[in-house]
C-alpha cells in the first residue's frame, strides 16, 4: 500500500505541473478493498495514496472496475516503451535497462514531435503551456533541459536483439 503513496510523492517532487486530480485503478496500491471503504472507521484512517491527495489537495478518482478502456492510454505508452527497450535489446543487468528506458524517456519528451500536440514535442508543449500559465506550474519547465552536468545517458549497454 505504501508503493503508491511513494510513487505519488515522487510524481509530486519532479512533475512540474500542479495536480488537480488523479485516476487510478482500484488496485490495492491506490484503494482499499471495497469492503472496506464504506463504515465508521474508513473516513479517519483512509488509504496511504488517498492520504497523500489529501496532503496537496489533489482529488482521487477510481476507475470503473472491469472497464479496461479507461487504461488505453497508459497501457499504449507502456506499449511504447517496452517495444523501444526490452522487445528490442538484451541488457546486462538492471542498471543498463533502467539507464536506456530513461534514455528512452529524455529522447520522447525532448525529440519526439507528436501529431496530438500539434506536432510539438511534449517538452515545448509543457513550455508553451507555461508561457500562457505559469500559475498552473510549481516550476519553470525551463529548468528541466537535460545538459552536460545533469545527463545520465553516459554507460548505457543495451546489446540489440538478433
Amino acid at each position: 500500500m505504501a508503493i503508491g503513496a511513494a510513487f505519488l510523492r515522487g510524481v509530486l517532487a519532479a512533475f512540474p505541473y500542479q495536480l488537480r486530480a488523479v485516476l487510478t485503478d482500484n488496485g490495492i496500491a491506490f484503494a482499499d478493498a471495497p469492503r472496506h471503504r464504506s463504515g465508521p472507521t474508513a473516513r479517519y484512517r483512509g488509504h496511504a495514496f488517498d492520504r497523500v491527495c489529501w496532503e496537496h489537495g489533489i482529488e482521487h478518482r477510481l476507475t470503473k472496475p472491469y472497464h479496461p478502456w479507461t487504461n488505453g492510454q497508459a497501457e499504449r505508452m507502456n506499449r511504447t516503451v517496452k517495444d523501444a527497450t526490452v522487445k528490442a535489446f538484451h541488457y546486462p543487468d538492471l542498471a543498463a535497462l533502467q539507464a536506456h528506458v530513461l534514455a528512452f524517456v529524455r529522447a520522447y519528451n525532448f525529440a519526439k514531435h507528436l501529431k496530438a500536440l500539434r506536432w510539438r514535442t511534449p517538452f515545448q508543449a509543457a513550455c508553451d503551456a507555461w508561457t500562457k500559465n505559469p500559475a498552473i506550474f510549481t516550476i519553470n519547465p525551463h529548468h528541466l533541459i537535460p545538459g552536460p552536468n545533469n545527463s545520465t545517458l553516459a554507460g548505457t549497454a543495451a546489446v540489440p536483439l538478433a
